[in-house]
């Protein structure tokens, strides 16, 4: 279903384009820049056609992602994963810390998980963990970190 959204709205501004084409304005510079801005939006939404269909050839879904953080007890999220890097972020007054970690796993597409908090120094670079982390007010916050 997508796919046929997504090259219906590709054809759309194609149709747009012809009229431009038809009405003889193409050589005016109204004409020439729509007709641009008109091919560059058809171009992208065919490429994000082109990219559904090979995923599903390919049999590929959105949720297939072996990374994903599972659920753990009493409502906590499990991740597991070797550190890739830690990022930390002051917010303003009044706003919480944010760490930024990247995990990935036996080199499959990494994951990105934001944390409340500076974890620095207790996610080490390079060592395989596993985080369980929980909601608090919205934001995941480290609940435990064991080396694996």
């Amino acid at each position: 279903m997508m796919l046929l959204i997504l090259l219906a709205l590709a054809g759309i501004p194609l149709l747009g384009v012809v009229w431009i084409a038809v009405y003889g304005s193409v050589t005016t510079v109204d004409g020439l820049f729509m007709s641009l801005i008109l091919l560059a939006m058809s171009g992208i939404l065919g490429t994000t056609a082109l990219f559904e269909m090979r995923n599903r050839m390919l049999g590929l879904s959105k949720g297939s992602s072996t990374s994903a953080p599972r659920p753990g007890k009493a409502g906590e999220l499990v991740s597991r994963g070797k550190v890739q890097d830690v990022k930390f972020y002051e917010s303003n007054v009044g706003q919480p810390n944010k760490s930024i970690v990247m995990l990935s796993d036996h080199g499959n597409s990494g994951q990105t998980l934001v944390l409340e908090g500076d974890l620095r120094n207790a996610l080490p670079i390079g060592q395989r963990v596993e985080i369980t982390m929980r909601k608090e007010r919205g934001q995941n916050v480290l609940a435990n970190v064991v080396r694996v």
